[in-house]
């Protein structure tokens, strides 16, 4: 140590103290290069010139006392002490042989924040089992003596006073320290504990090893620095049933740690191979920073309800715990980019069609996009493509169409086509639903729209949802059974097993290659909040990642479940859960499954890149899913099949392989105001036997297919820019009722039925379409619908349709406004058609049927440009949706819709791979 002036009590002089009034303080002259002290006195800080690089070398040989009285000389010294935080503090933490790294074994190559507060908060945890010290003394009448009781030190091994650690527990006292030098020791029996003491392994880990089985009765006990192996009698190497019991840098080799109610354990920078951890009943228990390999089942078994009986250590644990807590700690993006495996980080690479959000934050999943502008410009160019150039009037106006086309009649076009076209054009913008349009294709959002785009389609953040949801805070918050945090779980069978109402709280652990990561079993018709998961990482799983069976529930929040080779989570048997904010994506099968009467709430969670389907239910799942991003699967979205039930409400699914939502065989779910955009097949699919109803939803660039035997609802939904029909009913042999929906410029016809096919189309918008606005060649009712402005027909009956088609107002500008062919019947009137291009025919009747009766019909012609434009009012333009009367749909969820979707922007890279749809067949 080096000393200003170099006399005898001359006081040690911190940098920085040049200037200011010099403080007295007590400071102590340590031999030089050692950390040792001696009598301090009060003296009169002097200045000094020694560089401060210079102070940080000469006190980075002190010892951790030293340091202490360093820091109390005067505010000087204790900012200089701090600032040893990657020398000094580093050396006294990695140099302690009761830790490692703090961030061991799952990032050992991060450095913590801060080295002195690491160590710290290990220096004050390895204190905790002595917290009951003076409780144990004073019921031994120690507290009649005012002195603190001395602690012997008893060393075991060659050359020492004792051989066994046998006979160092007979002649141990009350929290003695016995120091096991290196060696192998062995007992041919049970141990039974029966005084508190400290077991210390001397020199590096392994070098003391323990073949033994301890039966703990005594309240309080530690060991440190030894390798655990079971004896030959039993594979249970340590077991309490009342006590506490805190391990430090063990290692457990095939054996078995068991800590029965009222007894509480504190398990820190341990290993366990091929060993494991049986909690009977515990009320708390903490596993900090250790590493579980090569496990034969579950590494941790917890089961039974927490005990109500608690023992003293149960206060200090639960300190401790919620000092450092995992979930008040900001996202490490080192956790989620801990796995180097190929396919996790992010969502399948190859050419899809893209859906841009403009929305802010974290976009780091989304396959490359342009900026906003760039994305409407290319969605008009593929609106140009098909109808020709859309503008846009003021409001209120028409949308008119302009195309450069020759072909056929619409070369005879006359030089003052433009003024024709607006003597023609009709009111229709709008509508009902044209707010949902407003800014898909037409414009970009304004400024005052964004906050609310952000509100609505941005996911919501862990914290987020916690704030609007109680229950889901109070899981969060909650400490009880097991804390499991910071854990690695590998190479084994299982890893976290909880059942018979056990409870436990696992954060930041990492669970991979194992065959299970966490199993969770209620075994009870009660449903009980068991498990708790936050921020763990979970993945390269070869069955499911999280199983949870009958009636298993809890809180499932911000982890990151990826490359299991089943599904994410699997939840079935009444089994429901809270699952929030995690990324579910990369797996070889779906990414989260719900059947076997299972439930659950799954909310704001991206689900992404699975080889399945997102979300996949069935066999009487019941969930609700509401609010996630589910995008880039190579099968469904979501997947409802074989009874599958469940409410899909507010999830922005796009950019799948398959359709968007596929609905069969049973499938009854409620799929509500959705945005549903930019797949590689059909938006919604509705197959074999399936059914529903389909509200509210946004379908962009992805279409709505129908091929049911089962009654079907399509209640106000924007059917828009898909590249097919807008709606296309191949089969239905029960009704299939299409109500106050907006179809509009889809690159086919508006809507296309089937001969096969019964459908009610009622109080429908039906614009703009590239082909016809309705073909129909089945059964069924048209009545009170807007059909305008569609590139052929207005309504085409073909082959033998049976449609009674009355109340409708129709108009094309190109062709014919009702075109009747082949054998078709039924009953057409009360339509108010309207004229379209110059001498062209408002109907054309070439159907022979006796029965297609054409009668009341009002027709209504352009006679000259001194007419006023015709207009539709009384009622306005259709879809005619007023506050809570918009079909069955709550106006509140109708407008949740109509908020997001309006506010969102597509590009189109690349067409549809094929014109058919894919059918989900996932088992």
């Amino acid at each position: 140590m080096v000393w200003a002036g170099g006399g005898e009590g001359l006081p040690l002089v911190p940098p920085g103290s040049a200037g200011r009034a010099s403080p007295t303080a007590a400071s102590a002259r340590p031999q030089p290069g050692c950390g040792g002290s001696a009598a301090g006195s009060k003296v009169t800080m002097e200045v000094s010139g020694l560089p401060v690089e210079l102070w940080r070398l000469i006190l980075s040989y002190l010892r951790l006392p030293d340091l202490g009285r360093c820091s109390l000389v005067c505010r000087a010294w204790c900012e200089l002490i701090l600032s040893l935080d990657n020398t000094r503090w580093r050396q006294l933490c990695l140099g302690c042989i009761e830790c490692r790294h703090p961030n061991w074994p799952n990032q050992p190559d991060v450095e913590p924040q801060s080295w002195r507060e690491a160590f710290k908060q290990h220096y004050v945890a390895s204190k905790t089992w002595t917290k009951n010290a003076q409780d144990f003394e004073s019921s031994n009448c120690f507290y009649l003596f005012r002195r603190k009781k001395d602690r012997h030190v008893l060393r075991v091994g060659q050359g020492c006073e004792f051989d066994t650690l046998r006979a160092a527990l007979a002649s141990a006292d009350v929290y003695d320290r016995i120091v096991l030098l290196p060696g192998v020791y062995e007992e041919q029996s049970e141990i039974i504990l029966k005084v508190p003491v400290e077991i210390v392994g001397q020199g590096k880990l392994g070098d003391v090893a323990l073949l033994v089985s301890i039966d703990q009765h005594c309240p309080t006990t530690r060991l440190c620095n030894v390798v655990f192996m079971p004896a030959w009698f039993t594979p249970v190497v340590y077991k309490t049933t009342s006590g506490h019991v805190q391990f430090d840098n063990c290692n457990f080799e095939n054996g078995q740690l068991q800590i029965h109610a009222p007894g509480t354990c504190q398990v820190k920078f341990c290993t366990f191979n091929q060993s494991s951890i049986h909690f009977h009943s515990v009320a708390l228990g903490v596993l900090e920073n250790c590493e579980f390999t090569g496990s034969e089942n579950a590494s941790v078994t917890i089961e039974g309800i927490p005990s109500s009986e608690r023992n003293w250590a149960c206060k200090h644990l639960t300190t401790l715990a919620k000092s450092h807590c995992v979930f008040l700690q900001a996202s490490d993006p080192a956790l989620c980019n801990a796995s180097k495996r190929g396919g996790w980080g992010g969502p399948p690479v190859r050419s899809l069609r893209t859906c841009e959000i403009v929305v802010g934050g974290d976009q780091n999943n989304l396959l490359p996009a342009s900026k906003t502008q760039l994305v409407l410009e290319k969605a008009g160019e593929r609106e140009a493509e098909v109808n020709g150039k859309l503008y846009t009037a003021k409001e209120g106006d028409a949308m008119t169409l302009e195309t450069d086309s020759s072909d056929g009649e619409l070369s005879t076009s006359s030089e003052n086509e433009d003024d024709d076209r607006s003597m023609y054009k009709l009111s229709y913008r709008a509508h009902g639903l044209s707010h949902m349009l407003a800014h898909v294709i037409h414009s970009r959002p304004q400024t005052s729209g964004l906050t609310a785009l952000q509100r609505d389609l941005e996911l919501k953040t862990l914290q987020q949802e916690l704030q609007r949801d109680k229950e889901a805070q109070s899981l969060a918050s909650s400490l009880q059974g097991c804390l499991i945090r910071k854990c690695l779980f590998r190479d084994g069978k299982g890893g976290v097993f909880v059942c018979s109402q056990g409870r436990a709280k696992l954060e930041g652990s990492v669970f991979r290659e194992l065959t299970y990561a966490v199993r969770c079993i209620q075994n009870s018709k009660v449903l009980y909040r068991l498990i708790i998961m936050l921020k763990n990482d979970i993945h390269h799983c070869k069955a499911s990642g999280i199983f949870l069976r009958l009636a298993a529930g809890g809180l499932i929040a911000d982890n990151n479940i990826h490359s299991n080779c089943e599904a994410g989570v699997d939840i079935r048997k009444g089994a429901n859960p809270l699952i929030l904010c995690n990324k579910i994506h990369s797996g070889l099968r779906s990414g989260i499954v719900v059947l076997g009467n299972g439930k659950g709430i799954i909310r704001s969670n991206q689900i992404y890149g699975n080889k399945e389907a997102g979300i996949y239910i069935l066999y009487n799942g019941n969930p609700i899913v509401s609010g996630n991003h589910i995008f880039q699967g190579l099968a469904a979205g979501i997947a409802v099949n074989e009874n599958g039930r469940g409410q899909i409400i507010e999830n922005v699914i796009r950019e799948n392989q398959w359709g968007g939502v596929d609905i069969r065989r049973g499938g009854d779910p409620v799929l509500r105001s959705n945005l549903i955009c930019c797949g590689y097949s059909d938006g919604v699919v509705v197959g074999e036997r399936g059914k529903g109803l389909i509200e509210g939803n946004t379908i962009y660039a992805a279409g709505l297919y129908v091929k049911s035997s089962e009654a079907l609802n399509i209640i106000a939904n924007a059917i828009h820019a898909n590249h097919d029909s807008g709606i296309a009913v191949l089969q239905s042999s029960q009704l299939t009722r299409i109500a106050n929906n907006s179809i509009s410029c889809n690159s086919l016809g508006g809507v296309l039925i089937e001969s096969e096919a019964r459908v009610e189309l009622r109080g429908n918008g039906i614009y703009d379409n590239s082909s016809h606005g309705i073909t129909s060649k089945g059964d069924g009712v048209v009545v009170e619908n807007d059909i305008i402005g569609n590139r052929g027909c207005g309504l085409q009956l073909l082959q033998t349709a049976d449609m009674k088609v009355t109340k409708n107002r129709i108009q094309s500008f190109w062709d014919y406004g009702i075109v009747m062919l082949d054998q078709t019947k039924g009953l057409v009137q009360e339509n108010l058609i309207f004229q379209g291009r110059a001498k062209k025919t408002i109907l054309q009747q070439v159907s022979n049927a006796e029965d297609c009766i054409v009668q009341n019909n009002k027709l209504l012609t352009f006679k000259s440009k001194s007419d006023v434009a015709w207009t539709l009012e009384n009622p306005p333009a259709r879809p005619y949706i007023e506050g809570s009367t918009r079909g069955t749909s709550s106006a509140t969820n109708s407008q949740k819709v109509t908020t997001m979707s309006t506010r969102i922007a597509a590009r189109m890279d690349g067409g549809c791979h094929n014109n058919g749809s894919i059918f989900c067949t996932i088992l």
